[in-house]
């Protein structure tokens, strides 16, 4: 059955365009730990405070990645609960739950303490996680801030989510489809959080065993500003058709920046501001199969751009030679075409497209596109149309 595991938060440098058709510019931004109960010995469970802690449990080991709202980065419960003295008896309940498929509640045969769980299940019966709380036998647990669980098939490009993980990151559930997701669904379009570029370069390279967990700033459906916490985990798994996938199990949930926390100053985000022009759709995309990542402006509405077949099925045939050379341009980090591009309607329109290559990580790229509808003359002199 499934245990648990965790990591430890990052810096990271991404790199963002100076201007819409130029060399590029490195911003290095901190990676920000969400919060919002009072740091201490983690222990000793808080002293006097009696919160939910969440754990993955899909590593070796369960680890803790939130207490409360508090995002924590994957420590393992025998490391995080090492002074409690219902240690074992959280583990055999987290144990328990998991094997069981269902919330638990038990007492603890020294202290006589509460233990209640509840799982956080993936809708295709996977458990993602645990939800633990230990009280005095006649309190009742706080609110329980509900994680959403989703999976990132990172061998087809699709992503599937829940109610709850779509609600967590800001969207509307009432509107979003749960299934047949691109990823660039998932992540907010425009924000641009400098976490986001470790989930970006895991979609890109992904490496099974490699665990994130970060926390990230939105606007959500409402225009509030919400912090996300983020936990992952990547897998190889053994599909329906019976082939091995590389998938990308994850959770998220409402967390609370600390107060003690240094503001960032989110510099790669003011200078896409000021380079932002009308009319003009910029967005991320993996060189690899030029499968979309995330939008920077609102999305392009003149594209199929939920086609998840990536750029083989999004630009029209007779256009390879464009796409060849564009691949070989990428060398100098800038190229730039007009190129015909499947519509909704399964039509072709002709689209201006620059691209810039830009670093997430070290050795790890991708395009940052700047997609817009071409003048009378653009679309003769590449002789589309």
């Amino acid at each position: 059955m499934q245990e648990a595991n965790y990591v430890t938060g990052v810096t990271f440098a991404t790199r963002i365009p100076s201007s819409a058709g130029s060399s590029t510019q490195s911003v290095r931004i901190p990676y920000l730990l969400s919060p919002s109960v009072p740091r201490s010995d983690p222990g000793k469970m808080g002293g006097m405070t009696h919160d939910w802690l969440l754990v993955e449990t899909l590593g070796s080991e369960p680890a803790v990645v939130a207490r409360g709202s508090q995002t924590k980065n994957l420590i393992p419960i025998s490391v995080f609960l090492r002074r409690n003295p219902n240690l074992m008896a959280i583990q055999s309940a987290i144990g328990e739950t998991v094997r069981a498929g269902q919330g638990l509640s038990s007492i603890t045969p020294k202290t006589k303490r509460v233990i209640r769980t509840e799982v956080v299940r993936m809708t295709d019966g996977c458990i993602h996680g645990v939800h633990v709380w230990v009280g005095p036998a006649n309190a009742e647990p706080p609110e329980r801030l509900i994680p959403g669980p989703l999976v990132w098939d990172l061998t087809t490009g699709v992503a599937t989510d829940t109610p709850e993980s779509i609600f967590n990151s800001g969207m509307d559930p009432a509107v979003e489809a749960t299934d047949g997701r691109t990823f660039a669904d998932d992540l907010p379009t425009r924000d641009l959080n400098p976490s986001e570029a470790k989930v970006l370069s895991l979609v890109i390279n992904p490496q099974p065993g490699t665990t994130i967990c970060t926390t990230w700033d939105v606007t959500d459906f409402r225009g509030e500003p919400v912090t996300v916490g983020f936990v992952s985990r990547t897998m190889v798994e053994t599909g329906p058709d019976g082939r091995d996938r590389t998938v990308c199990r994850a959770m998220n949930w409402r967390s609370e920046r600390d107060a003690a926390e240094v503001p960032a100053d989110y510099l790669a985000q003011r200078i896409l501001d000021g380079l932002a022009r009308p009319d003009v759709h910029r967005a991320l995309v993996d060189l690899n199969n030029w499968k979309l990542l995330k939008w920077l402006d609102e999305p392009a509405p003149f594209i199929d751009w939920r086609n998840r077949e990536g750029g083989a099925s999004r630009i029209h045939p007779d256009d390879t030679a464009h796409m060849e050379r564009m691949a070989a341009e990428f060398a100098t980090g800038f190229t730039t075409a007009v190129l015909r591009m499947r519509t909704s309607g399964g039509g072709w329109q002709s689209v201006h497209m620059t691209i810039n290559r830009v670093e997430l990580e070290p050795g790890i790229y991708a395009g940052l596109l700047a997609l817009r509808l071409p003048t009378d003359a653009e679309i003769v002199g590449a002789g589309s149309g």
